[in-house]
């Protein structure tokens, strides 16, 4: 039954039993006998058929994903050493903004493959996560890309580009460029000690700008919700995991002069040989296109996947 199981997740990840076949080198009649034989011996219909269309029904999903399960096993059986791969605990660090989102994404997908394998993800700003990763503490990181060069023995793969804009109070700031809010207002800080607070920091000085400088801080909702408040204005990353932001908050673009927080993973070079961390990669690869989102008018791109923005 694997070849059968094989053509259904192809079935699955290409649409049609036409599109499946020509990327696994069968006709569409073959394909077909092969989901019949399959139906047959489960016992049930894996789709629900309307005339010549046929449509994956809930069955057939939870058919599907038992499938991955079986088949990646199966592709395993030759290579008994291998089984200590598969197995254990996966430890993660993650900054929080990714948890909720690139991080969750991904681990659906591993759990799926490696049933056996125990996933801990503990939480850190960035510095903290490389420290852990270079006492080998943690596996992999999800984090903020450092402004400073990689250790050799350290892989990068960046995953998305987040744009920098200022947030302040709706009231009272309509029809004002961001840089007359700058240096209205009291300027709500994002903490030079993090990644994206040095980033700031390198803004305002190529901006030539003295701040009023009101609050420090680390956490990026806190700052939105500072700004909502009327509390003052601040630069800050647009992401995902903050959305919707609260409505008393007006996000202003950052124009030509927009900056941009790269996310990614970083692992030891020695680790990329492990199966159940390579599929993490992956599967953060494949999670970085979902919920994208747009940055405000006047800003050059959204929050992207893969390719690094040029920074002014």
């Amino acid at each position: 039954m694997i070849p059968e199981l094989k053509t259904l997740i192809a079935v699955c990840k290409y649409g049609t039993f036409a599109s499946a076949g020509e990327q696994i080198g069968l006709t569409q009649s073959a394909v077909s006998s092969q989901i019949k034989r399959l139906e047959d011996a489960l016992g049930f219909p894996l789709f629900d058929r309307t005339g010549r269309s046929a449509t994956l029904n809930a069955a057939g999903q939870t058919t599907v994903e038992r499938a991955e399960v079986i088949c990646a096993l199966f592709s395993k059986l030759g290579d008994p050493s291998d089984e200590s791969a598969t197995q254990g605990v996966l430890r993660i660090g993650s900054i929080a903004s990714a948890q909720p989102t690139l991080v969750a994404r991904a681990l659906e997908g591993l759990r799926r493959l490696f049933p056996l394998v125990r996933v801990h993800v503990s939480p850190g700003v960035s510095m903290r996560l490389m420290d852990d990763l270079d006492a080998g503490k943690i596996d992999a990181a999800v984090m903020i890309r450092p402004p400073f060069g990689m250790p050799s023995d350290m892989a990068w793969q960046a995953l998305v580009h987040e744009p920098f804009v200022l947030v302040g109070p709706k009231e009272g700031t309509a029809r004002k460029d961001w840089r007359t809010l700058i240096q209205e207002r009291p300027f709500l800080r994002y903490d030079r000690v993090s990644f994206g607070g040095r980033m700031v920091e390198g803004f305002l000085r190529r901006q030539g700008l003295a701040v009023n400088e009101a609050i420090e801080l680390d956490e990026i909702p806190g700052l939105i919700h500072l700004a909502s408040k009327g509390v003052g204005v601040a630069v800050v990353p647009l992401v995902e995991a903050h959305l919707p932001l609260p409505d008393g908050v007006r996000v202003i673009s950052l124009q030509e002069h927009t900056f941009y927080r790269e996310i990614g993973l970083l692992q030891r070079r020695a680790q990329t040989g492990s199966p159940v961390v390579a599929h993490f990669s992956r599967s953060l690869a494949e999670a970085s296109q979902i919920g994208r989102v747009k940055a405000p008018a006047g800003t050059k791109a959204h929050v992207q996947a893969s390719r690094r923005p040029k920074t002014p």
